[in-house]
């Protein structure tokens, strides 16, 4: 059975159990950074009410015990760790990621590798260290200080990570831009992979960092092709091919039906998905969303598209969850702030950029 079938089982067991299989958990509030456009601080993120610098956080063995807590009750096969800057809590990670491991969690870590990732962390079975570098290191630097490419570069030594780009128009608009990113950080001994986002507009955004039309069918034929000559570079054709067709609304979106996310007090959840607010979902750049809709589109054996699977599983998981007397996981993506793009609104356009 190939590593993609297991995981679709696996999910689809989780679905009809009544269970979303992938979590995600704002597990700070802090983040030493100020970058812009990032959506975790935006003032509808939670929903317009209150902030994430206003929301209280937890510390300490609360917090671990926390953590862990959502995860046996939601019993996801995925867990991704955000933040905030989840290093600023890397006491409390040093006793987490090792529990999360021991239950068989995959664990996605969202960092900037602000402050070094602890050695330790290398030898973590399931643990995925993702470090967000926006552009080349002049553009980088100039929005993610102090997560500058020098402290990266001395942060993630002796570990194996993911990094994850979220291209906005400054990057997109120059020739050769992409390949000279991709060619730099698949040189790096620690970069295992690279993925890369486009950079995800609310509805009604104006602002320097969304992409024109004309803008995203550029990045994505630069895409097809680098993906073509450089193999770090971890997109097939299938998942690039979602953001040229993102969703029309979260309820349309794999990625927001299957995965819970919670904001830093544990409690708060962040709806119609991991943005927040309102996203702009026909200009989605989302690179989770993008490969759960490529991951729907395959079929099994040839002949079950995975879609369809999932649409059945989850009206069957929400039977059972139901006559288990539990709520729903968060509330239904497609409402106010999950609404899709009214007809006529003029086109524009991380994971997970932080």
């Amino acid at each position: 059975m190939s590593g993609l079938a297991r995981d679709v089982l696996r999910a689809w067991g989780r679905i009809l159990s009544g269970y979303t299989p992938a979590l995600s958990i704002e597990i700070t509030r802090e983040c030493p950074l100020r970058c812009p456009g990032c959506y975790a601080f935006g003032a509808d993120h939670l929903g317009g009410d209150v902030t994430l610098r206003e929301v209280s956080d937890l510390r300490g063995r609360a917090l671990v015990e926390g953590i862990l807590q959502l995860v046996d009750r939601y019993q996801p096969i995925h867990v991704s760790l955000v933040g905030g800057e989840p290093l600023v809590r890397y006491r409390e990670l040093n006793d987490l990621l090792p529990a999360l491991s021991a239950r068989q969690v995959h664990v996605q870590l969202v960092t900037s590798a602000v402050r070094p990732i602890p050695p330790e962390w290398a030898s973590i079975p399931g643990l995925q260290i993702c470090v967000s570098i926006d552009g080349l290191q002049p553009e980088h630097d100039a929005r993610r200080a102090p997560a500058t490419y020098p402290r990266i570069l001395k942060h993630i030594a002796g570990h194996r990570i993911t990094v994850h780009c979220t291209v906005t128009r400054q990057q997109a608009t120059r020739d050769g831009y992409l390949e000279e990113f991709v060619a730099f950080w698949s040189a790096q001994p620690a970069v295992a992979r690279i993925w890369i986002s486009l950079y995800t507009p609310q509805i009604g955004e104006i602002s320097d960092e969304r992409l024109r039309p004309a803008d995203r069918q550029r990045v994505i034929a630069d895409l097809r092709a680098l993906a073509r000559r450089y193999p770090t570079l971890d997109m097939g054709d299938a998942l690039i091919a979602g953001y040229a067709e993102p969703p029309d609304s979260p309820a349309a979106c794999t990625f927001a039906r299957t995965t819970t996310c919670v904001s830093a007090d544990l409690t708060r959840p962040i709806t119609p998905c991991q943005f927040g607010g309102a996203p702009d979902c026909r200009n989605c750049g989302c690179i989770a969303s993008a490969g759960l809709a490529a991951v729907s589109r395959h079929r099994i054996a040839d002949v079950i598209p995975v879609g369809r699977l999932f649409e059945a599983s989850l009206r069957v998981g929400g039977v059972v969850r139901r006559l288990r007397g539990a709520p729903p996981p968060a509330p239904a993506p497609g409402g106010a702030a999950g609404a899709s793009r009214p007809e006529g609104r003029p086109e524009g356009v991380e994971a997970p950029s932080r």
